[in-house]
């Protein structure tokens, strides 16, 4: 097995997407009532040539589904998946990677749609999974990263939950929770998609801890992240107990 790692990644000198024409990276963003974000968030992440945006939208009473399909009528590197329904974080990341794959990407991202995760990151982690990993993790807890606009309690449960999946799970990550990753097309084409159970907040510890046992290298760069612009949190107490419990489930084979 290929031993994990985790490293702080200066910012690289010449981003390599400035000498692809390619869009061979794709990003997958998850959205429910992101409309107030969505266009924007497009925009800055479609500056960078190599990136196509793949929306999966779990039919948004906002009308988040309707604006990006407007939106993709005059874009050829948006792509929208459209769900009938609120069917959890980790299914829309499942079915956004399959899509992802089957076009074709080198590289699939996950992201937010609330600005929590920064698009400037995003060469940044592509550069760090061009050169040395094999899955990329933005994290807030290792040094240059952190979180800003967070109250006590969320920080407490975030750094809690990060901490007792790497005693359990026995992975020397810092932010095995985070959402904002690049994975390289040969780690989804090796994990199982199919054996992932997680559909919430352990959804993200799961796909890392598969990626690690399958033997890929896993590296962490700092980034920072603020609260939502926007709109409300996802996050809720069904969400957290199923990751508390999920991590044990992993250890012992249970999923």
């Amino acid at each position: 097995m290929i031993e994990l790692e985790s490293a702080i990644i200066a910012p690289p000198i010449s981003i390599r997407h400035q000498r692809v024409t390619v869009a061979d990276c794709t990003v997958v963003v998850p959205t429910y009532n992101e409309r107030e974000n969505i266009d924007t968030l497009i925009s800055q992440i479609l500056m960078y040539p190599r990136f196509r945006v793949l929306v999966v939208d779990d039919n948004s009473p906002d009308g988040t589904g309707e604006l990006v399909a407007t939106l993709s009528r005059h874009e050829p590197r948006l792509g929208l998946l459209s769900r009938p329904g609120k069917l959890g974080l980790g299914t829309a990341y499942l079915q956004g990677f399959r899509r992802a794959l089957a076009e074709e990407a080198q590289f699939i991202f996950e992201m937010d749609a609330d600005f929590s995760h920064n698009p400037n990151y995003l060469p940044l982690l592509l550069d760090a999974a061009e050169t040395s990993y094999d899955l990329v993790l933005g994290s807030r807890y290792i040094p240059g990263g952190g979180t800003s606009d967070w109250g006590m309690m969320r920080r407490f449960i975030s750094r809690g939950g990060n901490i007792y999946a790497s005693i359990i799970l026995g992975l020397p990550i810092a932010d095995s929770t985070g959402g904002f990753r690049c994975y390289r097309r040969e780690v989804l084409e090796t994990v199982d998609l199919n054996a992932v159970r997680s559909n919430g907040y352990s959804f993200q510890i799961e796909m890392a801890y598969r990626t690690r046992q399958a033997g890929f290298r896993i590296g962490e760069v700092p980034i920072i992240f603020p609260d939502r612009r926007v709109g409300q949190s996802k996050m809720c107490r069904k969400i957290v107990f199923e990751a508390l419990l999920n991590v044990w489930r992993l250890r012992f084979g249970w999923i």
